[in-house]
Formats: structure tokens, C-alpha cells, sequence
């Protein structure tokens, strides 16, 4: 027999379904990645009209059934409204909402992912930060959440923690002075290193707290780029649109 119960998450990607219904795609605080239908939700009249939308942040009231979840009803804690009115914002939110798709899964543990979500998504509203910046920040930790990020902290051959001039796609991490070269892996500065590292180990809350060069940030992407591409083996139909939609 089904039971109502209430979970905390924000709204990835909604689909319609009928002539007035939708299905919704939730990342939860409590069960991970749900499937839910909110019956009506397409109607003007209707209580989840907005709630029934992408980005949508705050706690859902829904009926657990055998095999399904229904939407019931939905407090909203953000909307994002200003992210929404910026239509370059909206791009790298919808992209992010993707990512947050691809990596998580039903009836695992994805606070840590709903929690970076949040304050990411949040980010791009911050008119100070560079949405290039919030990416790559974004990406990385996606990564770091996942256990698959780069070693950026010691060389990957030789295990030498100073000097570390080189990033290595094909080593998943730096290499020295020594054990490096051009031919072998992107260079890196001081500041890219220390960009890096900081962004792999500090705490949620200080992530999008610094900026960066111009010069600093190109490598960065370079970097992230390359990383994606070698070992990421999905294509994200939000990022085909946001490089089509990124001034060049």
C-alpha cells in the first residue's frame, strides 16, 4: 500500500506526458534520483505549474506507489528567477543539470551532489563570477564527488610533490619538472596549480569564492577539456548548445 512522504531536492529535466501532465526528474536529499508525475501540472490553474520546472529547489510532497513516485504537492524554496533572466546563465544552468543527471543514480547516497548542485547553480547568479570560472569549479568537483578526478598533487610518475610544471591527460594528473615535457602534457604556472588543488580540496562553501586571469582561466578549460574528453565517454546535448551559444 502507498504512502505520502516528503523529500528535498531540486527539479533536472521535466517531460510532458499527455495532454496536461508531466514527468519529472528529481534529485533528492533522501533518495537520490527520482522519476515523478505531476498529474495536471501543465494546466494554468494548476498548484505544480511552477513548481514543475527546472531548477526548482524545495521539499516534495509525494505519493510513493509500488513502482512510481506523484507529485502531491511542492514548497518552493528558489525558483532562480535571476538565473532565468539571463539566457547565457540559463545555458550553463540547464548544462549542469545534465551533468547532475548523468552522474547520479536512485537509492544512492547524492547529497554531496545535490548539495554542489545548489551552490553552483547559485553561482551563476553571482554577477562578480566569470560563468566560464563556475564550469570548470563545477566540472572538477563533479568529478572529486564522483572519485575521478585528476591527481594535481604530487608527480604521477615519480610521486614528487614539487615542481609539478605539467598536467598529463594520458598520466590523469601532474608531472614534474623532471618527468614531464610539452610533448607529453599542457603546461602549467604556479597559479593554475594552486587554482587546481584548491578547487579539489576546499570546502563547498569557499568554492566560488575567488576569481581568476583570463590566462589562468583558458588553461583551466584546456585542462578540463581535455579530461572530459578522454575519459567522459557521454555527449551532453546541453553543452553542444552552450559552445554553439558561447560568443567565440
Amino acid at each position: 500500500m502507498g504512502q505520502t512522504i516528503v523529500l528535498t531536492g531540486m527539479v533536472l529535466q521535466t517531460m510532458p506526458m499527455g495532454d496536461y501532465d508531466k514527468r519529472l526528474t528529481i534529485l533528492t536529499k533522501e533518495r537520490g534520483k527520482i522519476t515523478a508525475f505531476a498529474k495536471g501540472a501543465r494546466r494554468q490553474n494548476s498548484q505544480l505549474l511552477a513548481a514543475a520546472n527546472p531548477f526548482s529547489f524545495g521539499e516534495f510532497e509525494l505519493f510513493e506507489g509500488k513502482t512510481t513516485y506523484t507529485l502531491v504537492k511542492a514548497t518552493i524554496a528558489n525558483y532562480f528567477r535571476e538565473l532565468l533572466n539571463d539566457l547565457d546563465s540559463v545555458y550553463y544552468g540547464f548544462y549542469f543539470l545534465e551533468l547532475a543527471s548523468y552522474y547520479t543514480q536512485e537509492n544512492n547516497d547524492e547529497r554531496e551532489m545535490l548539495k554542489l548542485l545548489y551552490q553552483s547553480i547559485r553561482a551563476l547568479e553571482h554577477p562578480s563570477l566569470d560563468n566560464r570560472l563556475v564550469k570548470v569549479i563545477y566540472e572538477l568537483r563533479v568529478l572529486v564527488v564522483n572519485g575521478e578526478y585528476p591527481n594535481v598533487f604530487s608527480c604521477m610518475k615519480c610521486g614528487r610533490k614539487e615542481e609539478l610544471t605539467f598536467f598529463s591527460v594520458k598520466y590523469r594528473g601532474t608531472l614534474c619538472r623532471e618527468c614531464g615535457s610539452l610533448e607529453s602534457g599542457i603546461l602549467l604556472n604556479e597559479s593554475v596549480l594552486y587554482t587546481l588543488q584548491y578547487i579539489i580540496s576546499s570546502d563547498l562553501k569557499k568554492l566560488y569564492t575567488f576569481t581568476v586571469t583570463e590566462q589562468v582561466l583558458l588553461v583551466l578549460e584546456q585542462i578540463l577539456r581535455s579530461y572530459w574528453s578522454s575519459y567522459i565517454p557521454h555527449h551532453f546535448k546541453s553543452l553542444e548548445i552552450l559552445s554553439d551559444s558561447t560568443p567565440k
